[in-house]
């Protein structure tokens, strides 16, 4: 372009020589200030003639468009918050306008862990201490001993104190207010039984920034990797991705319950490394997310061996630790399971992420979470200050709040019997919503649903039938996809098809949330059977009624070939880059 515009210069201003030079025809006097302006040089027309060009040339390309933007932004996904999401907002546009004008008359969110937006409610005791500390004039009126729980007023005062200036609104250190670090980490020793420092406390707004931290630390380029599990939450694929490094994935075993195999880890590791790729670190995710499951005491050691053997740094996931549902099963940390094998901070290197987003708070929208870093020698701990700080700090009120979580009232402070009425009834809602809609789902033809053991979500596997898969093909969607956006657009139920998580190849599965309130799901579960058995007499094959599992993707075995992507930059097993929540 540039060579041709100069070109074009060169030619327009020979033109402008050329006729220069013919004689000019006559004409009146010109004024005798145009007669002193001297005439452009060749050189100064070209420059001229050059920067108009480029000037409407400029004007006519925008100076950021998709081919600008860095292309590590273009390549990640996030379904939890993509297409049908968007796509269910423009319909509850159009219900706001026209009510009649949809089958349905609300649209139910089922797609993201987020369970305020569904109607629960939040913890009396968390809330009044906010509100208390963000308003400390309250506590010097009469009147907050009547509204307030004592113990509530107590606590408010005591974080108070530990705060400089008592100013929840200025910024704080970039780790995290230390009297509220030194909470957090009473609350982990009195969890595990083992010592906890407020030094490895990293407080942050979610459980998320503190995922990017430590990918921003171990990434270094794209050669190296690290291993997550598919299903997996698309904050790790898409995290790994924006900076710069290779997916590795490791495939959970639905077959055993979505089971984690520490051979699969082996081969997996193996492959990329035969690639090229440095494997820095191993994602876990405790309970799982999307799919549910609960790690076996056992199944950690054998996890933590791994790491130890492998020098991987461990990443555990561990947001849902309040979230357990079966009575067989109890949340271990990784951090106790190392130390009850006996090994210290110089053997593992681990990273525990916490949230006030999930538990039985579901405090989404306070952006309160940290991560308990251990494991890593001064330098590097000093390097995770430096990018910590670049945020200055994380919110004041998350901060309070995550300390408050890991040290909810006690026996005999006024608020513990109510707080334990409340906490225990979101618990025991939660665990019967997962039981109902697991039930369903299995009720039903082509579909086949693992128990929910934990977390806030059901991974059910959908058998399609060949027609539909040829339908979804035909219209340029995933199988799963497809099948969510004709649920949408017939109920209302937003869920999130398989793909945007990552899945064994040639199956297909969608992840619905367990948090509609407990009045709402036999409606839920109404209309999705509704539809799904109208769906599969539209697409039903000819040789195939009545079976729960045959569908096309069993030609190939259930579990598909776990070989693909594993020195991959994108997640394998689905869209390429899909990276399905918020958690």
């Amino acid at each position: 372009m540039r060579r041709f515009l100069t070109d074009r210069a060169r030619r327009a201003v020979a033109a402008s020589l050329r006729a220069a030079t013919r004689p000019a025809p006559p004409c009146p006097a010109a004024p005798a200030r145009a007669l002193s302006r001297p005439s452009p040089s060749p050189a100064s027309a070209m420059a001229s003639y050059m920067a108009r060009a480029m000037s409407t040339s400029a004007a006519a390309a925008p100076p950021v468009s998709l081919d600008t933007i860095n292309p590590k932004v273009l390549e990640f996904k996030y379904a939890v918050r993509g297409e049908i999401v968007t796509h269910a907002q423009n319909l509850e546009e159009e219900l706001h306008k026209n009510p009649e004008s949809l089958p349905f008359d609300e649209i139910l969110y089922c797609n993201i862990g987020n369970p305020h937006s569904l109607g629960q409610q939040p913890v009396t005791f968390f809330r009044e201490v906010l509100s208390l500390c963000d308003h400390p004039a309250l506590l010097d009126k009469s009147e907050t001993h009547a509204l307030y729980s004592s113990d509530a007023i107590e606590r408010a005062w005591q974080i108070l104190d530990k705060i400089p200036g008592r100013a929840t609104g200025a910024y704080s250190h970039s780790q995290g207010i230390k009297g509220l670090r030194d909470e957090i980490a009473a609350g982990i020793a009195a969890r595990d039984g083992f010592h906890a420092s407020g030094d490895n406390i990293f407080l942050t707004d979610g459980a998320s920034p503190a995922v990017h931290m430590m990918m921003q630390l171990l990434i270094r380029s794209e050669k190296d990797g690290i291993l997550c599990p598919l299903p997996q939450y698309p904050l790790y694929s898409a995290s790994i991705t924006l900076h710069g490094g290779s997916f590795v994935p490791y495939y959970l075993d639905e077959e055993t319950g979505w089971g984690l195999e520490v051979d699969e880890l082996k081969k997996q590791l193996d492959e990329a490394r035969s690639k090229g790729i440095t494997v820095r670190a191993l994602v876990v995710i405790n309970p799982g997310n999307p799919t549910g499951q609960v790690l076996a005491e056992e199944n950690q050691k054998k996890i933590v061996e791994f790491c130890k053997n492998e020098g991987l740094v461990l990443l555990a996931d561990e947001v849902y630790q309040e979230n357990i549902y079966v009575e067989d099963k109890k949340f271990h940390s990784f951090k106790k399971i190392a130390r009850s094998m006996g090994y210290t901070d110089d053997d593992l290197p681990l990273v525990s992420f916490q949230s006030v987003s999930k538990g039985y708070h579901g405090e989404c929208g306070k952006r309160g979470g940290y991560m308990e870093v251990t494991g890593f020698n001064a330098d590097v701990r000093e390097q995770i200050y430096k990018v910590a700080s670049v945020n200055l700090c994380s919110n004041v009120s998350g901060q309070i709040l995550s300390s408050l979580i890991m040290n909810p009232p006690k026996a005999g402070d006024e608020s513990y019997e109510s707080f334990m009425v409340e906490r225990d009834g979101i618990l025991s809602s939660l665990a019967r919503r997962a039981k109902a809609l697991e039930e369903a789902f299995n009720s039903l033809e082509g579909i086949t649903c693992n128990k929910a053991e934990g977390a806030m979500y059901l991974f059910p596997r959908l058998h399609l039938p060949q027609k539909a898969i040829g339908a979804a093909q035909a219209a340029g969607a995933a199988p799963d996809a497809y099948y969510a956006l004709r649920l949408l657009q017939a109920t209302g139920i937003v869920v999130v098809p398989g793909s945007g998580f990552g899945q064994a190849p040639g199956t297909y599965h969608f992840r619905c949330t367990i948090l509609p309130q407990e009045d709402k799901i036999p409606a839920i579960i109404s209309r999705f059977k509704e539809f799904h058995e109208k769906f599969m007499d539209e697409y039903r094959d000819g040789s195939s009624t009545s079976s729960k599992t045959e569908s096309v993707e069993d030609k190939t075995g259930s579990g598909g070939d776990k070989t693909a992507g594993s020195g991959d930059k994108t997640v394998s097993g689905g869209d390429k880059t899909e990276s399905g929540g918020d958690k």
